[in-house]
């Protein structure tokens, strides 16, 4: 009987290669790696790493983030200060403002943050209270417009749809009346906080209305890592609407790299023709600070509710630096802009005590 795999006998030996073979091979096969590793290491670094804003003269900037982008696409911004967003977090403890007294600086708005550019947190008063925020709710109402990218050029008719029934609030846009590019809405509710404006943006932007627009809102929030904060409108006339002043630090930032806000918020009057007579409306900043020579202000937002109090959020360079200003829940009609200007000489007071030591 015959051995199972008695045939392997018959086999010749593998031939076992010399040593000057398996040298030449050797070479060889260094040699194609030399030529093409650096090849893929090129090819990798072109594809792996997106472009830096700093690379080059004049790169295309990206205003616009998608409302509906997972949260890790969502964060994808360059900030206009040279850093990625991704990387861009606040830090309590900043030994570059330790010569700041704190004690000394007395704000009276209830919740207060000033956060520099690169995230040191210089005071924060109540940071992580959550309040009604009123009409800053405006501001993430008109990036997640600007998100979609559609049309700013359509003309809206404001209808009895936005007419506030909550608080019977004013406005000079008559209903069947007024006519406004997507544009001019933006710009309206921005400058002046006009509801009826804002109302119809949320109304007209989505298939689904006014409803698909506030999922929008939140979905917005979130991927802007705003983890206390809810909306349930798109005008702030709802006291439900409510944040931190923490989370409207990140608000203001993400409001930063949308040219048109930025324009919007730091200018200090316009004039506009919404009715078919030719009947021009004149329209200033509810932020006076924006027309202060003391004051660069970059983006803007005031709000008020009874609920929520006077609130005011900005984006503003003192001195040679950029700055965030969160001010919520104060009593008085010009506390914020009080809070604002005491801000403002203590950092430069500061600064000046800095440089002279």
């Amino acid at each position: 009987m015959q051995r199972p795999y008695a045939m392997s006998r018959t086999l010749p030996p593998y031939p076992r290669p010399s040593w000057r073979l398996a040298h030449r091979r050797w070479m060889t096969l260094i040699a194609m790696l030399l030529v093409i590793s650096p090849l893929m290491l090129t090819g990798s670094a072109c594809v792996s790493r997106p472009p830096r804003p700093w690379a080059s003269a004049a790169p295309p900037p990206k205003h616009y983030v998608n409302a509906s982008a997972p949260v890790a696409e969502s964060l994808d911004l360059w900030s206009p200060f040279g850093t990625p967003s991704r990387a861009w977090s606040m830090r309590e403890r900043s030994p570059e403002w330790g010569h700041l007294d704190r004690a000394a600086l007395n704000i009276q708005s209830a919740s207060a943050m000033i956060v520099d550019e690169r995230g040191n947190v210089l005071y924060a008063k109540n940071p992580r209270v959550v309040r009604p925020i009123a009409s800053v709710t405006k501001l993430m109402t008109a990036m997640v417009v600007l998100d979609t990218g559609i049309s700013l050029e359509t003309p809206i008719r404001i209808t009895a749809d936005d007419l506030d029934r909550l608080k019977n609030s004013r406005s000079r846009l008559r209903i069947n009346d007024a006519v406004l590019t997507r544009r001019e809405l933006i710009m309206t509710a921005l400058m002046s906080s006009d509801n009826r404006a804002a109302h119809a943006l949320g109304r007209t932007t989505f298939r689904g209305g006014t409803a698909e627009f506030i999922q929008a809102m939140n979905r917005k929030a979130r991927a802007l890592g705003m983890v206390n904060t809810q909306f349930v409108d798109a005008s702030g006339l709802d006291p439900r609407n409510r944040s931190t002043a923490e989370d409207l630090v990140k608000m203001v930032r993400a409001a930063a790299n949308y040219p048109l806000i930025r324009e919007t918020t730091s200018r200090a009057e316009m004039t506009l023709h919404p009715f078919a007579d030719g009947a021009a409306l004149h329209y200033r900043n509810t932020n006076p600070l924006v027309r202060s020579p003391e004051w660069t202000v970059e983006v803007s937002k005031t709000g008020f509710l009874n609920e929520a109090g006077r609130c005011l959020v900005m984006q503003a360079r003192i001195g040679e630096r950029r700055f965030y200003l969160v001010f919520l829940g104060a009593s008085g009609h010009l506390t914020p802009m009080g809070d604002s200007n005491r801000v403002r000489e203590w950092i430069l007071a500061g600064s000046r005590l800095t440089v002279a030591r």
